[in-house]
């Protein structure tokens, strides 16, 4: 595996990324498609209809490669991606209520299309069925893992309400939000995989490391898209942080290099979570923030590669590798 993730049509890369594990993806579509039934014919409706939203399955594919770059030859990983995309999908099923957010992937979110009330009862679903999959697993690491991740992304949703509209937030409160809301997941999925594959306590901590990184470059990559990206291509309003108030790093990092008269521009449009978002968007390309951004995302993206250095050679620590490079490169 040679090529680099760069100029390759995004769908296309993300099926050569996989390929050493498409049959253990395939198992986890069928896995979340079993545990989908309800005999309540709403709840299966919205349930079916949120998780097929075409989503990358990010945090399942780490937790399986990671688990075969450990050595694990098993099928449990399989089981447990789907156990982790459930949660994953349950948490943005309600931080689009409390977001008031209308697009995700490209299509109307589940509160947009049934209501807020629907949105949250069948999140409630997902989110405790989840933990019915986790108990059924029978490994009470994973279990720990799962458990002090989702206690944590609830920290992080309401430190990020705490912050909302709050132009003083620095870095330093960026990464408390992000390292709750995105990364710590992907490092449950990492501590999922040492857990089943019985790793050294050296290589598990490598890799929790290497998923911490790779889930802040993520989230950067993600902050950087809504002030570059198209809104048919990544799936939400651009500006949509911008409205809601959230302090992003490109935000930030504007704010920092601006003029004052930039920087009192930004403050106001926080504060009320409206603004003029063209003049905003020309401050924080012309100041050079996306840049600095994207130098950022690199250092998280270092910080993982010699994670992964203590892993023994193979495809799918190759296929991880890749993977730090897709996180920040995409356009969607």
């Amino acid at each position: 595996m040679t090529q680099t993730a760069s100029s390759t049509d995004p769908k296309v890369l993300v099926q050569r990324l996989l390929a050493p594990i498409a049959d253990d993806m395939k198992a986890v579509d069928d896995y979340i498609r079993a545990e989908l039934a309800s005999d309540v014919s709403r709840m299966h409706e919205i349930s079916e209809y949120i998780t097929s939203a075409g989503g990358k399955r990010m945090r399942p594919a780490l937790l399986i490669l990671i688990s075969r770059a450990l050595g694990y030859k098993g099928d449990l990983c399989c089981y447990l991606g789907a156990t982790i995309e459930l949660l994953h999908t349950a948490t943005l099923m309600h931080d689009d209520v409390v977001d008031e957010s209308n697009l995700r992937r490209g299509r109307p979110t589940a509160n947009a299309r049934w209501g807020n009330g629907a949105a949250v009862l069948v999140g409630d679903f997902l989110y405790t069925r989840s933990f019915q999959m986790m108990v059924r697993a029978g490994n009470l690491r994973v279990m720990q893992a799962l458990a002090d991740a989702a206690n944590r992304l609830s920290e992080g949703e309401v430190v990020q309400m705490v912050n909302a509209h709050d132009p003083s937030v620095d870095e330093t409160r960026y990464f408390r939000v992000i390292e709750r809301k995105t990364a710590c997941l992907f490092e449950a999925g990492a501590r999922m995989a040492a857990a089943i594959a019985e790793c050294s306590k050296e290589q598990e901590e490598a890799v929790a490391q290497y998923a911490l990184a790779l889930g802040n470059a993520f989230q950067i990559a993600d902050d950087i898209l809504d002030y570059t990206g198209v809104a048919a291509d990544i799936g939400k309003n651009l500006g949509a942080d911008l409205r809601e108030g959230k302090m992003t790093l490109p935000l930030i990092y504007t704010r920092e290099l601006t003029t004052p008269e930039g920087r009192a521009l930004i403050d106001e449009a926080v504060r009320k979570g409206d603004g003029p978002f063209d003049k905003i968007t020309k401050l924080v390309v012309d100041c050079g923030a996306l840049d600095r951004c994207s130098l950022r995302a690199e250092a998280e993206l270092e910080r993982g590669r010699q994670a992964l250095a203590k892993l023994p050679p193979s495809i799918f620590n190759e296929s991880l590798l890749e993977l730090l490079s897709f996180t920040v490169r995409r356009d969607r």
